[in-house]
């Protein structure tokens, strides 16, 4: 649960974001929040790539490339933040997002899940960073670790930059409000489809 100054905080750095969209370098600025939020940063790159999208539509597939990129990048930060200095960063920041008390029982099972444990938080509205974060201090391997990301972040930012390509701003409240329960459907499908072919 967020303080009423935690909120506060939380909201100017959404306005600020939001305003990046305007800047003459705003694919930079997306760059620059992917990375940050793939470790510390609260607040989606989405919310930025789709004022881009909206303001440039022909440009959609290439907002969507620099965010996987840039977002897979911060994701290896935060694994490093997780290998290296979880406890003077890592820790901090998941206190800071309330998952501190999750991280001793999400260690003893993190390696049974690793792969769709990062994939889940790379398409769903689950931070990414917890889990970069928590893949580097289990020592998930890094290869999967990489793998995992590219497929999870280059499915929801290319989702959302394929909606807006084809309808426009009209789809964004649409895009806001449901998201978030089609990524955490697609994933429940998905982890069905894969339990069917192992085993029926």
């Amino acid at each position: 649960m967020l303080s009423g100054g935690s909120e506060r905080m939380i909201r100017a750095l959404y306005d600020w974001t939001l305003s990046l969209a305007a800047h003459p370098r705003a694919l930079w600025a997306l760059a620059f929040v992917a990375f940050i939020e793939a470790s510390v940063f609260p607040i989606p790159p989405d919310v930025l790539m789709v004022a881009m999208i909206i303001a440039t539509p022909h440009r959609a597939f290439l907002i969507a490339g620099v965010a996987v990129l840039a977002s897979v990048l911060g994701g290896l930060a935060g694994y490093a933040i997780g290998a290296f200095a979880f406890e003077s960063i890592g820790r901090p920041v998941l206190e800071t997002l309330g998952k501190a008390d999750a991280v001793a029982a999400f260690n003893t099972r993190f390696h049974d899940f690793g792969f769709w444990s990062v994939l889940v938080a790379g398409v769903t509205p689950f931070p990414f960073k917890v889990i970069t974060i928590m893949s580097g201090w289990t020592g998930l391997p890094l290869t999967t670790f990489v793998v995992t990301a590219i497929i999870a972040r280059a499915l929801r930012f290319f989702f959302v930059a394929a909606l807006l390509w084809r309808y426009g701003a009209p789809i964004r409240d649409f895009i806001e409000r449901w998201l978030g329960l089609l990524s955490v459907l697609f994933v429940v499908l998905l982890l069905l489809g894969f339990y069917a072919v192992r085993y029926l």
